[in-house]
């Protein structure tokens, strides 16, 4: 795999299983963006978004997109929900678009085994109103911005990786 393969989509739809699934299958290093800002910043998501407010944690957004496009190639990178607006988004690689609907993701979190630490993690769903109206402001931007759109709903983790493969000629 020459390009990166960038993957988007809403918070819980599952971007780092993915992404992990595509790595065993295919070889391929795998990063994600949230991390890499955690490591970064040495704090959780939510502590930066608590202590240092969404602005700043779009900046470092910015800053590792920046990175990314100087120093990453032949990787598949899992980015945070909001990553797909950083202005150099379409120079990091092939952008796949994970997609589903809002009531399919908020049920594969519920219904999850570690669903209490899933949903912890994303406390932004404890206030569902919220989480739908985010939803429903990214769904078109996100369709907008990516080369590629896979729909994860009622699909195997093996169909999904297949399919990702296929349409990024890997």
């Amino acid at each position: 795999m020459k390009k990166n393969i960038i993957l988007i989509g809403f918070m819980g739809i599952g971007k780092g299983t993915t992404a992990r699934a595509f790595s065993q299958k295919h070889g391929t290093y795998i990063i994600d963006t949230d991390d890499l800002i955690e490591s970064k910043e040495n704090r959780e998501v939510k502590k930066i978004f608590a202590k240092k407010g969404e602005a700043y944690f779009r900046e470092q957004e910015q800053v590792t997109a920046d990175w990314i496009e100087k120093c990453i190639r032949g990787t598949f990178i899992s980015c945070g929900g909001g990553f797909y607006k950083v202005n150099n988004l379409k120079k990091l690689g092939t952008v796949v678009l994970l997609d589903a609907s809002f009531e399919w993701i908020h049920d594969r979190l519920k219904s999850a085994k570690n669903s209490e630490s899933k949903l912890a993690k994303r406390p932004l769903f404890s206030q569902e109103k919220e989480a739908k109206k985010l939803y429903n402001e990214r769904e078109k931007a996100y369709r907008s911005v990516a080369d590629v759109i896979v729909n994860v709903e009622d699909k195997s983790l093996d169909d999904v990786i297949s399919e990702i493969a296929k349409k990024c000629k890997v």
